[in-house]
């Protein structure tokens, strides 16, 4: 019986969130013209169900066990309500909104991860090398279920972003989910100000192949990989190594992308009141003609995903890996009258074969995952071998120049 009650009583609280978030939400996007109608309109569907949502509201305020919080509801509400929109889309309260709004823009150190929300929980997409995180084995795909005594769950992706942000040499505490394993692990991380890896180039296959690992996607770092396939990369055969490559900018994915290829759709932007831009190849930007391969696992996200679903969609080369992690968005911040803010997510990157990034991820023509052995502990070294990259390998030394 206490079990069925206490159901009973997450039951009315989900709710009661659900009325509070369509309530307050509904008005504050009716008032910001983001719905198309004014929140008085009684043509929505949502607005016509307002007299139910007043009768059951009434019904928990006056009829429930003990009387709710209700501003402690109405912000989960609101907190939920926007992650179910996309991991990228939050609500933030006055209080959070302040500090986002006061973060310095530089002088901040972090502990060297790049994370998004799935299942509710904030997951690590990739991991810096030479990082805190790097040094405490953390790895893409692990869950963050708390910073601190704070649940990830119960705090939108910008917070959790800014959290783990702070001074340099100051520490933060994880409670870790990892792949197989039972029970969280408790970890104390030191941030720290972390360097970018440098592009990593090696040679294959007696130099025929030129194999070159990003890490990140900025304008400097794109800057480079042109200036080295310029030098020497215009007969050779490319392996560009997109694995665990998170960050930079979305533009620069696509100008990668126009590296390789010399028309065509580069990549899409829409949404509902977001006028579309199709993004096409420059031919004067085209720098190799020779036989491409792209490297690809879960920690590949945003502007990596946009290379490499160009290079994919447009038949230039083969893409060996993992499926990729889903990153390619555009938000709008809105700010309320209250002080609070929403992050809306506006707009969604589109492959030129019209899937959306942030939706359908990046599937390889050639699905290859990294070997893991089951029974090895933690702390030991990585499985010997690289299997994507062995493949990849092996499809491009058998293509003709």
């Amino acid at each position: 019986m206490v079990n069925v009650s206490r159901f009973f009583q997450r039951l009315v609280f989900v709710l009661s969130a659900a009325i509070f978030a369509a309530l307050g939400l509904g008005f504050a996007l009716g008032e910001f013209g983001l719905l198309g109608v004014h929140a008085g309109a009684d043509q929505d569907g949502a607005y016509r169900q307002m007299g139910v949502y007043q009768q059951v509201l009434k019904k928990i305020q006056t009829d429930y066990v003990t009387e709710p919080t209700m501003s402690d509801v109405t912000t989960g509400a609101l907190h939920g309500l926007l992650e179910s929109l996309d991991a990228d889309s939050s609500y933030l309260t006055p209080t959070e909104y302040k500090i986002f709004k006061d973060r310095p823009a530089s002088g901040l150190a972090q502990v060297g991860i790049n994370v998004s929300k799935r299942y509710g929980y904030a997951t690590i997409v990739s991991v810096v090398p030479g990082s805190p995180a790097d040094k405490e084995h953390l790895t893409d795909g692990d869950v963050i279920e708390s910073i601190g005594s704070q649940s990830t769950r119960e705090v939108s992706l910008a917070v959790i972003r800014f959290m783990l942000e702070g001074k340099p040499g100051t520490s933060v505490t994880l409670s870790v989910v990892r792949p197989r394993k039972p029970d969280p692990d408790k970890l104390t991380l030191t941030r720290a100000v972390t360097a970018l890896p440098a592009l990593s180039e090696q040679q294959y296959d007696n130099a025929t192949i030129l194999y070159l690992k990003p890490g990140v996607l900025t304008h400097a770092r794109v800057d480079e990989i042109a200036a080295k396939l310029k030098a020497d990369g215009k007969s050779r055969k490319v392996l560009l190594d997109l694995r665990d490559s998170s960050g930079g900018d979305a533009a620069e994915g696509m100008r990668l992308a126009n590296f390789f290829l010399k028309a065509g759709t580069l990549a899409a932007l829409e949404g509902q009141k977001f006028p579309r831009q199709t993004f096409t190849a420059d031919p004067a930007k085209c720098i190799s003609d020779a036989p491409v391969a792209v490297l690809v696992n879960r920690g590949t996200s945003g502007p990596a995903e946009l290379a490499a679903a160009a290079i994919e969609d447009a038949k230039r080369g083969d893409v060996v890996g993992e499926r990729t992690f889903g990153e390619g968005s555009v938000q709008k911040t809105i700010e309320l009258p209250d002080g609070a803010a929403l992050m809306l997510t506006v707009a969604k990157y589109l492959s030129p074969s019209g899937k959306k990034i942030q939706d359908d991820a990046v599937v390889p023509t050639v699905v290859v995952g990294q070997a893991v052995d089951d029974d090895q502990d933690e702390d030991a070294a990585p499985p010997k071998g690289d299997e994507p990259l062995n493949k990849a390998l092996d499809l491009l030394k058998a293509k003709n120049t």
